[in-house]
């Protein structure tokens, strides 16, 4: 039969990273390909303590059908952590659980787009997102990266020139791919001119938690005045992915019409999964669960940047980055960086061309990702031991 597909998925292709992961399933293949938290991160024997708490005292709760708003304990939970942030303003905002973070970025493209209006990102930017914004027929802009956030005038003029731009898309904490921290400075510009433009910003925090160097810097909500920016959270990074729980908060009229937007798409996250979250943030030192994941991440970091500056040659060059889970390596102009990770992959070290993280594959980038959080420290060394070969194969 000739499948007749719809315009919005037509265009769609797999996802670049799940298809590298399927080496990475080969006997031997070191991966720093995945985006996964460290498996010692995982707070597996609290997880099923609670589990066997919640089926034992409120089985009932956990197992039927819910508000699409999300579990009201996990909400009132994250409502205070927000607020003492500075990140919700009560008066203004509300909170909705979302499946992940994924799904929150997903619904607020949904939600705040029509089909060829700009969604502005940053250059280069996460996948996943890349991909479900793709799905809704945007026109899809990427600003080019520096060392300390966007290009501030390129975000300028493009949102001088583009048609229709409305939301502009950022992960201002140790960003995936690169590890970029945005500075203070660049966020309070970004929103300036988003309000200039009469434009929303979707800011997404997966990886704020995980900052285990340098100072913290106030998220950009934190600087609005409940209007122009909506925040997305996850559980996934500092908990557990698998439980897939995220959170949006954002003004109160974005938060009714995600909630609607949401009941259509899987009426509402796990509650049972919701549950567990919020009894581990109250009743298990929470904050004691992320000085030790930061610890974790620290280290791996600091072994990963130690070997790659041993092995690799210095005209290959890395991102250092001060928290999240990965680092953004480039190669010199005219080497071959498709052929690279090729040649890494048939060495058995798996990493991720940067073309998956561009708004489009046929841009050219030098540039590819590398995960610390993921492999053993013992597979950490071989890995980078084994690219140094290959880099300066490629690089003679």
């Amino acid at each position: 039969m000739n499948y007749k597909f719809s315009d919005k998925v037509t265009g769609l292709q797999a996802s670049a990273i799940r298809e590298i992961l399927k080496f990475t399933a080969l006997p031997d293949v070191i991966s720093f390909a995945a985006g996964n938290p460290a498996p010692e991160a995982f707070p597996s024997e609290q997880i099923a303590e609670i589990s066997r708490k919640i089926m034992t005292e409120n089985p009932i709760a956990a197992l039927q059908y819910s508000i699409s708003e999300g579990y009201p304990k996990l909400r009132e939970t994250l409502k205070k952590r927000l607020i003492a942030q500075g990140v919700m303003n009560p008066e203004k905002d509300d909170l909705i659980i979302t499946s992940g973070g994924q799904q929150a970025a997903e619904l607020s493209c949904k939600v705040m787009l029509n089909e060829h209006d700009t969604l502005i990102c940053e250059a280069p930017s996460f996948t996943g997102c890349l991909t479900s914004f793709k799905s809704y027929n945007v026109n899809l802009v990427g600003v080019p990266l520096l060392d300390d956030g966007m290009d501030i005038e390129k975000l300028k003029d493009t949102l001088k020139s583009a048609n229709s731009p409305k939301l502009i898309y950022v992960i201002p904490n140790f960003q995936n791919p690169t590890g970029i921290c945005t500075s203070e400075e660049k966020r309070r510009k970004i929103l300036d001119l988003a309000k200039r433009f009469d434009c929303m910003i979707l800011e997404d925090n997966p990886y704020g938690d995980i900052r285990f160097s340098g100072e913290t810097i106030p998220s950009v909500k934190s600087f609005d005045d409940g209007e122009n920016v909506i925040y997305a959270g996850s559980f996934s990074k500092v908990i557990a992915p698998g439980l897939r729980v995220g959170y949006v908060c954002a003004p109160k009229e974005v938060i009714s019409k995600i909630t609607v937007c949401k009941q259509v798409s899987d009426v509402h996250t796990n509650i049972f999964a919701q549950m567990i979250c919020d009894e581990f943030v109250n009743n298990y030192d929470f904050e004691g669960h992320l000085k030790k994941i930061r610890e974790i991440y620290r280290k791996k970091c600091s072994l990963m940047i130690e070997e790659l500056e041993k092995n690799v040659p210095d005209s290959v060059k890395f991102t250092h980055p001060e928290g999240g889970l990965f680092l953004w390596g480039t190669l010199p102009d005219g080497v071959d960086m498709k052929g690279f990770c090729k040649a890494a992959v048939e060495k058995k070290v798996a990493v991720v061309p940067g073309v998956a993280f561009m708004t489009s594959e046929t841009l050219p980038t030098q540039s590819f990702r590398l995960n610390f959080s993921t492999p053993r420290d013992e597979q950490i060394i071989k890995g980078c031991k084994i690219l140094g070969d290959v880099s300066r194969e490629f690089i003679r």
